[in-house]
This record gives structure tokens, C-alpha cells and sequence, in this order.
């Protein structure tokens, strides 16, 4: 990759290619179809075309190539998770980040700097302890730290000794990290793209159709689609969309809020994070403060953002670095969260035969989105569900087998 860059940039005259067709007429029928082109499916859809060999794929999207959570997300990648089923899908999420530019020859600025997050009580410190045993029997790097090993990893925090929110300690997890979210999509897009794969933008799909318990087609705004096989992966829209095809899935939306400050010269070189606060940091490749926190209270379907969401933010950012009070805010965006009630996807086959789900991610789908990808397509091209996905299932939610990972968010909700 860096000799390639090298030579790249010493060249008088540099090759242009079309990475991303425009969009082409559609085909009455694909083997598959993949709803959403966000991350999900076109991770999907380059490893359906690369490592299956199944080139007859479309991706729609009512609106363009990951407008959606793909790219109103605050770009944290980590496998600090709760339950032994979450830290091994997670896991191999972070392995398939970090080999993730030489595999889409695409650089996706993956930047693995590690994550610490702040306990401000003894019962969150005991409850760290647990989570960092759990992960270390799964194989990630996680410890939980003092004090002092808290000040020796982020020396400017206020550390509020003697306060209500003094810092006790952390859990560090030095596989965190960040990747830019929109080189992750254009990368996994212009892979697919040269392999046959069709990105069809502008195209909502309005109907799916189902006969004899098994998918037959997509009707959207643009023509109806026969189809083999259909993956349902877009973000805050899955509920609505598989029930279109007679499947409601056990979903809720709220809004995800986040903002950035204007650029200062670089001093966060990890992300970190204040369950007691509702609030996390990180500093962009370009200098922004990046902070977010908890979801909103609501079920909305809406990106909107709201003043009581800034000041909350702004809040928990100046407690923990005072000097942050005099920066100016650039933007403020939110998301549409999709929540499952044990806050862990649903991925898998659905009641409807040849129907796919990549649906329930509340606030962790960036993270996800190579796994997910990689093990869908695995669910395509071979009608097996592979064994790390199993746990996901929709039907946990009828024999009770809940995955609950609710307090393992950067900001618990």
C-alpha cells in the first residue's frame, strides 16, 4: 500500500477511474438484492462478489450511497462487549478493520489508538473488573486501570478527586479505534462495483413480495425486481421495511444525536468515554472534538438535532476537560437508532424463506458493518447460518435466550 502510494503521487499524469458506476438501468431480476446501500450491504455485497463468486447482485437505496446511519455515526470501533457471543462477533469485526485498506486497496484511515472508559463509582469499577476477565477469556486486550493509570493515559482529564464524579478508574481496551466512515463505504462500493455488482441510488423500494412463504421480488418506485434472494439492511428503516413483507421484528427507533467543534491542534489520542455522564470524545483525524452520548428518550423517526441534546453534550465534555469551554461548534447531526430489547442485532434468516435480516443495531452498526458483511454473505451464498451468528437470531426472542449487552455502550443508554 505505501509503495503504491508513493509511486501514485510521483506520477505526472494519474490514472482516473470511475470507482462508482452511475447508476444503470435496472434488470427485471437479480439472484440478489440487498436493501440499503449503507456499510452492511455493500460490505455484503463486495464479499458476495469477491469470495462467492455471485456478481448478479443490486443495491438499493431510496436515497444515495450511505447517506443514512453510515454516515451520521461517530466512527468508534471496539469489542469491549458484555457477553461471550458479542466480544467474538465484535472481535472479528476489529481483525477484518485492521486489514481492511490493503483489502479494499482503498484507505480507509484506520486509526487503532484505544478506548478508556471512566468509572466513577465502586460499582461500576466491579462491574469493569468483570467485563475485563470475561474479555480476556474471549482473547481481546482489555484491563481495567487506576488512577493513576488513568492520568498516565489521558493526562489532561479533570479527574475531579474528592468530587461527586471523581474518576476511580477505567477500562482501557487498546484495540479501540476510529476508521473515516464514508472511505469505508465508497472502498467496500468501488470493489463490488468491479466485480458486476449494480448500486442502484434513488430508488425506493415500496413493496416485497411473498408467495408460498418465500420472497419473489421488490417493487420500487423505478420497476419491479424478481428476486432470489433479498437482504434487508437499512439502519433506522428496517422495521418498516420487513414489514413489508409480513415480518415485525422486535424494533424501536430513537435518535442518536452527536456534534463536532471547530479543529485544535491534536492532544486526545484515545477515545474516551463517561457512562455517568451519558458522554464520549474523540478527536477527528482533522482536529474536531468529536462527542456524543446516550440515545434520545423517545421513539422518533428523525434526524433532527435539539438544544437540550448540545447542551447535554457540552456539559459532559467541559466536566472532563474544562479548557473544552471556549470551543466553537461546527455541527450537530443525529441518527435513527433501530433497538432490539437486549440492545444485540438480528441477523439471519427471517420467517420468510430467502429473506435475510441485518437489522436491529441500535448504536454499534459502524463497528459491525465488515463482520456483518462477511457473515451475510456467508448466509447467501450457502443458506447456512454460520455459528457466530446463531446467537443472533430472530427466534432468541421467542425461546428467551436474550444477549443483553445494554450497559456495554461507549455512553449507556
Amino acid at each position: 500500500m505505501v509503495l503504491r502510494l508513493l509511486k501514485y503521487g510521483l506520477r505526472s499524469d494519474y490514472p482516473v477511474t470511475g470507482d462508482i458506476p452511475v447508476t444503470p438501468t435496472l434488470k427485471p431480476a437479480y439472484d440478489v438484492v440487498i436493501i440499503g446501500a449503507g456499510g452492511h450491504g455493500l460490505a455484503c455485497a463486495h464479499y458476495l462478489s469477491k469470495y462467492h463468486g455471485i456478481h448478479d447482485v443490486a443495491v438499493l437505496d431510496k436515497g444515495w450511497l450511505a447517506g443514512g446511519n453510515t454516515a451520521r455515526n461517530t466512527t468508534t470501533i471496539r469489542s469491549n462487549y458484555i457477553t461471550p457471543q458479542g466480544i467474538a462477533f465484535y472481535k472479528e469485526g476489529v481483525t477484518l478493520y485492521e486489514a481492511m485498506s490493503e483489502e479494499l486497496d482503498f484507505n480507509v484511515m484506520f486509526s487503532q489508538r484505544g478506548q478508556l472508559t471512566f468509572a466513577h463509582s465502586e460499582a461500576t469499577l466491579r462491574s469493569f473488573h468483570l467485563r475485563a476477565e470475561t474479555g480476556r477469556h474471549m482473547g481481546i486486550g482489555i484491563e481495567v486501570v487506576d488512577q493513576k493509570g488513568v492520568e498516565a493515559l489521558c493526562p489532561h482529564l479533570n479527574m475531579d478527586y474528592g468530587g461527586a464524579l471523581e474518576v476511580l478508574g477505567g477500562l482501557w481496551h487498546p484495540d479501540g479505534g476510529t476508521a473515516r466512515h464514508d472511505a469505508v463505504a465508497w472502498g467496500y462500493a468501488a470493489q463490488a462495483a468491479r466485480r458486476g455488482v449494480e448500486i442502484h441510488q434513488r430508488t425506493e423500494v415500496t413493496a416485497i413480495e411473498v408467495a408460498g412463504g418465500r420472497v419473489q421480488a421488490v417493487v420500487t418506485n423505478r420497476g419491479r425486481i424478481a428476486a432470489g434472494q433479498v437482504m434487508i439492511a437499512c439502519g433506522g428503516m428496517n422495521y418498516d421495511m420487513a414489514l413489508k413483507a409480513g415480518v415485525e421484528l422486535p424494533i424501536r427507533c430513537y435518535p442518536l444525536q452527536a456534534m463536532v467543534t471547530q479543529p485544535v491542534k491534536p492532544w486526545l489520542h484515545t477515545l474516551v468515554s463517561s457512562v455517568s455522564l451519558h458522554t464520549y470524545l474523540v478527536q477527528s483525524s482533522r482536529g474536531e472534538m468529536v462527542i456524543g452520548g446516550g440515545s434520545d428518550p423517545y421513539q422518533l423517526y428523525s434526524t433532527r438535532s435539539t438544544l437540550d441534546m448540545k447542551e447535554h453534550l457540552a456539559e459532559g465534555a467541559v466536566h472532563l476537560f474544562p479548557f473544552l469551554k471556549n470551543l466553537r461548534l461546527l455541527r450537530q447531526w443525529a441518527g435513527i437508532t433501530d433497538m432490539t430489547p437486549d440492545y444485540s442485532p438480528i441477523m439471519g434468516e427471517s420467517p420468510v424463506d430467502g429473506l435475510w435480516l441485518d437489522c436491529g443495531w441500535g448504536t454499534w452498526g459502524f463497528k459491525a458493518t465488515p463482520v456483518a458483511g462477511k457473515r451475510m454473505a456467508e448466509c447467501i451464498a450457502t443458506g447456512r447460518v454460520p455459528e457466530i451468528l446463531q446467537p443472533f437470531a430472530l427466534e432468541r426472542f421467542e425461546r428467551f435466550a436474550l444477549l443483553n449487552e445494554m450497559g456495554a455502550t461507549a455512553a449507556s443508554h
